[in-house]
């Protein structure tokens, strides 16, 4: 076999084993939502088994899923835009008019990701409960741009600086203000960039947990409220569970392998000149 035949082959071999080893859990509860109560629990599980929706219709009758559901599309969307608002001016300043501090706050900002969200909880809560943000969709809003706003702005900003200043200082000369050179030249020029983070914020504010079950109860729950919803003090009921997982995981999975290819884009944008 030719040198370079063989290494394609293995590090085909390797790529798909460890996509295997990723989509493997996910694959077990799409497998689990389909079981019994019984059998989810069977030592040594089952691979095989008759399939039933029971899980399924329990899952439907117990709560509403569109309410969920639309309280995470509203929430995703809503803070991913506002984040991305937020961050496009920042990023372009950071960019293209950096300062002496400009690197020290880039590293800050992401330094702020690694304190553990439990840290801020009381007060957070605290001010939520005295402004009448509690179980409400713009609480959980702000929370989210708050909470993903480092990664878009150091992401926008990596992405702002692939692009030549040569043709922001030709728009300059041509006479374009700062907001027509961020709306006409800036944004289309990176707009794979801010695709991808936009697609990479919708995604963390979907899977986000620990705030939607703190900040919500009922009205404003987004689905990853209702699949804890599902756990009861007598134990885990693992098959409605993994009906309820794979039910609030299904539309991110679909958008998430509808826009791969625009992701892939975006976060390669400016890596081969």
């Amino acid at each position: 076999m030719h040198p370079k035949t063989r290494d394609k082959l293995i590090f085909t071999l390797v790529g798909w084993f460890a996509a295997g080893l990723i989509f493997f859990p996910i694959f077990w509860m799409i497998l689990t939502s389909f079981k019994t109560e019984v059998e989810a629990i069977a030592t040594p599980p089952k691979l095989f088994f008759t399939p039933t929706l029971e899980n399924y219709v329990t899952v439907r009758e117990r709560a509403d899923y569109i309410h969920f559901a639309i309280n995470s599309i509203v929430i995703s969307v809503g803070a991913t835009l506002l984040a991305t608002l937020i961050a496009v001016p920042a990023a372009y300043a950071m960019a293209f008019f950096p300062g002496k501090r400009t690197k020290d706050l880039l590293l800050w900002m992401l330094s702020t990701k690694m304190m553990p969200a439990v840290g801020v909880l009381i007060p957070i809560y605290l001010l939520f409960r005295d402004t009448g943000a509690i179980d409400t969709r713009w609480g959980l809003i702000v929370v989210y741009t708050l909470m993903n706003l480092p990664i878009v702005v150091w992401m926008l900003y990596t992405f702002f600086k692939e692009v030549p200043k040569d043709i922001l200082e030709a728009g300059r000369m041509d006479g374009a203000k700062p907001k027509q050179e961020v709306w006409m030249l800036l944004l289309p020029l990176s707009l794979p960039g801010i695709a991808s983070t936009a697609l990479l914020s919708i995604i963390l504010c979907w899977n986000e947990a620990f705030w939607s079950l703190n900040l919500t109860t009922s009205e404003a729950a987004p689905l990853t409220t209702f699949i804890a919803s599902f756990s009861a003090p007598e134990g885990l009921f693992w098959a409605k569970l993994s009906a309820a997982s794979t039910i609030a995981i299904a539309p991110i999975l679909v958008f998430g392998w509808m826009s791969q290819r625009q992701l892939v884009r975006g976060l390669t944008f400016g890596a081969v000149k």
